[in-house]
C-alpha cells in the first residue's frame, strides 16, 4: 500500500524528518507515537502532499506509483484520506452539501452514515462552525467514511473527545480500516498518531513506531511500546534506539 524510502523533509529551511523508512502493507494498520514536536504530523502531511514542506531526499510510493511530486488532490483521488488533529472551520459550506458531492450524489449513503455517527442534525450547518471537539471528530470521520479511502491517516483521533464519543468514533474508524472484515480479506490500511493509546482498544493495530526528533527510534508491538512509554516515558525509547 505505502512505501517510504530514505525520506528527508524540511520546513523553512530546517530539516525536521531524517531518513524515514516505512512500509505499510495492504490491510495493515500502523500506530505512530512520540513526544510533541517530534515530527509525527509532519510525516502525515508529507505523505498527503501538503504545501509548505520540502522533500529534499527520498521517495514515497503508493499502490506501486511514485507520488513524491504529485499534488495533494491527485493523492486523494488515488485513495488517500486524512483526519486532522485541528481541522479548519469552513463557514458557508454546509456539511451535507460536501458529503453529497463526495458521495457522488448518493444521498442514501449520506443519510445512513450520518445517522450512524449521530451527525444527521448537523448536515445543514457550516462545517465545524460551533461544533464541540467530539462533534468535529465525528464530522471528520463521517467525511472519511463517505470518501472511502484505501489508505487513511488519522492525527490523534481521540484528542478532545469524551468517553461516549471515543467509543462511537473508535468503532467507525475500525470500519474505515476493515477491522470488521476477516483478516485475510482486509484491503484498507491506516497510519494513526496517538498520544493516549485509547484508540488501540478499537483498532487492534498491527505495528507500532516511535518517532523522536524526526527519527524513528523503535518499531514493534504497539501495546508493548505503549506500556513502556506509560511506565518509563520516551527516554526509554531514546536510550534503547531499537531499530
Amino acid at each position: 500500500m505505502l512505501d517510504i524510502e530514505d525520506l528527508h523533509v524540511e520546513i523553512g529551511g530546517k530539516e525536521v524528518l531524517h531518513d524515514i523508512n516505512l512500509h505499510i502493507g495492504e490491510g495493515e494498520t500502523h500506530v505512530l507515537m512520540g513526544p510533541n514536536g517530534s515530527g509525527k504530523t509532519t510525516l502525515l502531511r508529507a505523505i498527503m502532499g501538503f504545501a509548505g514542506l520540502t522533500l529534499t531526499e527520498g521517495r514515497i510510493t503508493f499502490k506501486g506509483h511514485d507520488i513524491t511530486r504529485i499534488p495533494l488532490h491527485e493523492r486523494a483521488k488515488m485513495g488517500m484520506g486524512m483526519l486532522f488533529q485541528r481541522p479548519p472551520t469552513i463557514a458557508g459550506l454546509k456539511l451535507g452539501k460536501l458529503l453529497e458531492v463526495t458521495s457522488g450524489g448518493d444521498l442514501k449513503k449520506v443519510e445512513e452514515y450520518s445517522q450512524y455517527l449521530h451527525m444527521d442534525n448537523f448536515l445543514d450547518r457550516s462545517i465545524n462552525l460551533g461544533f464541540s471537539g467530539g462533534e468535529i471528530k465525528r464530522s471528520e470521520v463521517l467525511q472519511l467514511m463517505i470518501q472511502k479511502p484505501d489508505f487513511v491517516m488519522l492525527d490523534e483521533p481521540e484528542s478532545g473527545v469524551d468517553l461516549e464519543n471515543i467509543s462511537l468514533i473508535g468503532n467507525a474508524i475500525a470500519k474505515l480500516v476493515d477491522k470488521d472484515v476477516h483478516i485475510v480479506n482486509r484491503k484498507k490500511s491506516g497510519l494513526v498518531i496517538t498520544h493516549t493509546g485509547y484508540i488501540l482498544d478499537y483498532l487492534d493495530a498491527d505495528f507500532g513506531h516511535v518517532m523522536c526528533d524526526g527519527v524513528f527510534r523503535c518499531h514493534g508491538n504497539p501495546r508493548e511500546i505503549l506500556k513502556v512509554i506509560k511506565t518509563s516515558g520516551y527516554k526509554e525509547c531514546l536510550a534503547c534506539q531499537k531499530i
